[in-house]
């Protein structure tokens, strides 16, 4: 009977089976001594130690990857966008007495 929850192994449970197993162990010997509900993970693990190595064993993070979302801006970015609203800021404020000298003119 399968367990309802599924249940993970670390890095080392995982690698001394491998280990057993090539050495010469049965997969249904090692199952039974490591409280495994499958032979099948035995197997699964087998080849991805065989495509991989070591590191195809390392548990997998789980969850968004960090730094996904949108990062705020840097420093430097963040001088830049100062100049930029200071000199838009000095444009507008140009305009705006371009516009009064001018309304001043035509009264």
């Amino acid at each position: 009977m399968e367990s309802k929850t599924k249940r993970s192994f670390s890095f080392e449970i995982k690698k001394e089976v491998v280990d057993r197993f090539l050495a010469g162990a049965t997969k249904m010997e090692l199952a039974s001594e490591f409280g495994l509900n499958s032979v099948k993970d035995i197997t699964r693990w087998v080849r991805a130690w065989q495509a991989g190595g070591d590191e195809a064993l390392m548990p997998k993070t789980k969850g968004r990857p960090t730094g996904s979302s949108k990062s705020p801006a840097t420093a430097g970015e963040a001088d830049q966008l100062r100049q930029q609203v200071k000199r838009l800021e000095a444009e507008n404020a140009y305009l705006k007495k371009l516009r009064d000298l001018r309304n001043q003119g035509h009264a």
